[in-house]
């Protein structure tokens, strides 16, 4: 098993994770990159603009997607994932474990799960056995369902009961806490209002302890405050400082440069 160092260390504060969906239908970009050399360029290009990771996903998780096979997600990424190997620090954006075990051999070191390790049983002791560093994220229902009638007693209550249910269930797996960073899944099952209140409120979810994954990236309720289906560049990075601003730690994002240089920024006002 490879000895990584603590997530912390590995990402520190604010880190930037570039997003290249190999998917024809990813609500932002879908189909960009669905070809295997340009899924590699944009992922080359990130890294040359500042991204300490690269995010790879071959299945959309869009709000009212509906999943694909097995096979068909690692006939998506594979191919990618050879073309980057050794050349582009990668994330697996998965729940299915021969995909992330696929990708761990190719040098993928993070595993980034929007079931929190509840869509495949098999994924925990993947993870465990590899020493990679772990995503849990925060989802109401699935994909296909998840954005009928979100409701919550309190969101940010909920949301990080949730997570620390989860960071349990990943340690007594055998999952290094130290390795594990958590995701309040914005967009994923709320409505505007709850990921407004989700960012407004993150210091709470810091509370638990972990490094926390923020992705508001181009996002319809960042498109909606200016009457657009998705969010443009320029509220996408509002959305990720007020976030940096409040404990985030990894800002999951498509326009790399972009944030990369306003974080930077925010970063040298906070003195650090």
């Amino acid at each position: 098993m490879l000895h990584r160092s603590p997530i912390e260390e590995r990402f520190p504060r604010p880190s930037v994770m570039g997003v290249v969906n190999v998917t024809p239908d990813s609500f932002s970009d879908g189909g960009v990159n669905f070809d295997p050399d340009d899924a590699a360029a944009s992922a080359r290009r990130m890294l040359e603009e500042g991204a300490a990771i690269v995010d790879i996903g071959g299945e959309s998780t869009r709000p009212g997607s509906e999943g694909v096979t097995e096979e068909e997600e690692l006939r998506r990424v594979v191919p990618v994932l050879e073309r980057l190997q050794g050349e582009v620090p990668v994330s697996i954006d998965t729940s299915k474990a021969e995909v992330a075990r696929r990708a761990l051999a190719l040098g993928a070191e993070l595993v980034n799960d929007v079931t929190a390790l509840r869509g495949d049983p098999d994924l925990a002791g993947v993870v465990a056995d590899s020493g990679a560093y772990l995503c849990l994220m925060h989802m109401l229902g699935e994909p296909r369902t998840m954005q009928d009638n979100p409701v919550y007693d309190d969101v940010v209550s909920d949301v990080k009961s949730f997570l620390e249910e989860r960071l349990a269930f990943a340690v007594d797996a055998g999952i290094d806490e130290r390795r594990i960073c958590l995701d309040p899944g914005i967009g994923f099952g709320k409505t505007a209002a709850h990921n407004f209140e989700l960012v407004r409120r993150l210091g709470e979810l810091a509370a638990i302890g972990r490094p926390l994954l923020v992705g508001f990236s181009r996002k319809s309720t960042l498109g909606a405050l200016n009457g657009q289906k998705t969010g443009s560049a320029a509220a996408s990075v509002g959305a990720a400082l007020s976030a940096y601003e409040r404990g985030a730690t990894i800002l999951r994002v498509h326009d790399v440069r972009e944030h990369v240089e306003a974080l930077a920024a925010a970063k040298a006002i906070h003195g650090g």
